[in-house]
Order: structure tokens, then C-alpha cells, then sequence
């Protein structure tokens, strides 16, 4: 047994396997990253709920006394992600037991801990030197998180990773993508999913419109809608070549 340990320990890819799942590459890609810092932009149903997971349970089981966060917009979305976690966690053959179990909170006998949680400042203000912090649907978040979030990660060097769709050019996450810093990003488009058909796919246009669907499967950062102006035509309206006349 201690030797299986050490290969999922080692191969996060074998957790998978294990509970039934045969990743995509550029899952077993992500399974196998050690970067700290990560943004997911992916579309729908490629799988990167499910992907996390697993880092969440390798995590949980392979670090002793480790803490992993889970945040969403709302408690309820972070609560499914703990949902998908623990039941793959039921399906893992010789995991650490569980000490303690509810909706929204795990504790493994090797000390461990999940606890999932709203997306809001306010309520992660209370952890420190988190192992791990998933933030899904993060392009949906207040922008005030990650401020709360970054310093529960410096005495630990925990891992962040986050995940979503697009929604609009706005928020943290439009800027950390677009942005110069220290982020290891990973795109996936539909193209990456095998099992979503180009029926499915057709259907979804018709349903949704080109713009919806454009950021759910396209990826695609969009002007909201009630926008009176582009983004883009706004920042070119901004320049910082002009010399201010107090000067």
C-alpha cells in the first residue's frame, strides 16, 4: 500500500485512473503541473471541474495536515465541487479514511482538511497557510478574493489555481490573463473535449446565440452587452504620452 501511495503521490494521473477516469492530455498535462500560480480558462463540459478535483483529493491525501479551500461564486457551486471530490474520494481503493464529512467540509484521518466555501472576501479572511485554493467560476468572483486569498499563501507556498469561463472584459481574472504576471495559463477549448459532438455543439448555438455561446465553448472575453462603449475603444481613448499641463 505504501508503495501505491507514493505513485499517486508522485503521478497524479494514477488517482484518476483509479476512480475510473482516463484523462485527456492536457488534463494528465495538468495533473503532472507543479507551477503554484495557474489560470483555467476552459469552456463547458471539457472536464476541468473534474481535473481540479483530483488535485484537490492528491492534495488532501498526500499531504498530511494539508488545507485545501474550494471557492465559488456561491456556496452551493462550491459545495458540488466538494460534492465531486468526495466521490471520487468513496471510489479511490485504499485512500486515508475520513475522520469527518458534511456538505461543505472533509477531515482525513492523516489530518487533512477540504472545506468549501462562498467566493466573498469576508468569509476567508479566518484561514491561513492554505496547501491549496481552487477558485471556480473565477471570472465571476469579487475582485477583493484574490487580495483576501494571496496571503494565506505565503508562509505555506500553497498552490493557486483558478477556473472559468469568460465573462466579459472585466474583473481580475480578464486582467491576470491579459496581463503580464506570474501565472501559468492553460486554455481549453471544445476542440480538446473528444466527447462533446459537433451536434451537441450545434444545438448549442441555436440555444444560446452566438454571443453566449461564444464565451462558453469559444472562449471569448465580450463587451457586456450594456455597454455603451467597447473596452476597446475606451482604453484607446487613454494615452500616457501626453505631458499634464501642471507640469
Amino acid at each position: 500500500m505504501m508503495a501505491l501511495d507514493l505513485a499517486r503521490a508522485l503521478d497524479p494521473c494514477l488517482i484518476a485512473h483509479d476512480v475510473g477516469i482516463t484523462p485527456d492530455q492536457w488534463q494528465a498535462d495538468l495533473l503532472r503541473s507543479t507551477a503554484l500560480r495557474l489560470l483555467l480558462l476552459c469552456a463547458r463540459q471539457t472536464g476541468k471541474t473534474t481535473t481540479t478535483g483530483i488535485i484537490a483529493l492528491g492534495t488532501a491525501l498526500y499531504k498530511p495536515a494539508s488545507l485545501t479551500l474550494i471557492l465559488s461564486p456561491s456556496q452551493r457551486q462550491s459545495a458540488e465541487m466538494h460534492r465531486t471530490v468526495m466521490a471520487m474520494h468513496a471510489r479511490l481503493k485504499g485512500a486515508p479514511e475520513l475522520k469527518a464529512d458534511s456538505v461543505l467540509r472533509a477531515e482525513f484521518a492523516n489530518g487533512s482538511r477540504i472545506i468549501a466555501l462562498p467566493g466573498t472576501e469576508k468569509t476567508v479572511r479566518g484561514y491561513a497557510a492554505a496547501d491549496l485554493v481552487i477558485i471556480d467560476e473565477a471570472a465571476r468572483v469579487e475582485d477583493d478574493l484574490i487580495s483576501a486569498v494571496r496571503p494565506m499563501l505565503a508562509t505555506s507556498n500553497g498552490r493557486l489555481i483558478a477556473l472559468t469561463t469568460p465573462a466579459g472584459k472585466r474583473g481580475w481574472f480578464f486582467d491576470a490573463w491579459h496581463g503580464d504576471g506570474d501565472w501559468h495559463r492553460v486554455k481549453v477549448s471544445v476542440d480538446h473535449c473528444p466527447r462533446i459532438s459537433k451536434e451537441f455543439l450545434a444545438d448549442e448555438l441555436k440555444e444560446l446565440g452566438a454571443q453566449r455561446y461564444s464565451e462558453e465553448y469559444g472562449l471569448e472575453f465580450r463587451d457586456n452587452d450594456e455597454a455603451v462603449f467597447p473596452l476597446a475603444v475606451i482604453q484607446a481613448a487613454f494615452t500616457s504620452e501626453v505631458t499634464p499641463l501642471w507640469h
